[in-house]
């Protein structure tokens, strides 16, 4: 399963609000991820990620990862 290196921060058509269970990201090599389903699933288990993950995701523009670290 993907981890947030694999995560890359929203370009400018991009909409950073866009993290419903619904987004899909289409990677280059023709596969897709479940972007929304994965953060939702990190969001569920922040108390159990270390600070180093926190701080990775709030790098990447997830707004509650920055609050937690």
């Amino acid at each position: 399963m993907p981890d947030a290196t694999s995560l890359t921060p929203p370009t400018d058509t991009e909409s950073a609000h866009r993290t419903g269970r619904s987004l899909v990201e289409y990677l280059p090599e023709g596969t897709e991820h479940r972007t929304g389903v994965w953060l939702a699933d990190q969001r569920q288990r922040r108390d159990r990620l270390d600070v180093e993950q926190l701080r990775a995701l709030a790098e990447l523009g997830v707004e509650w990862a920055g609050s937690a670290v």
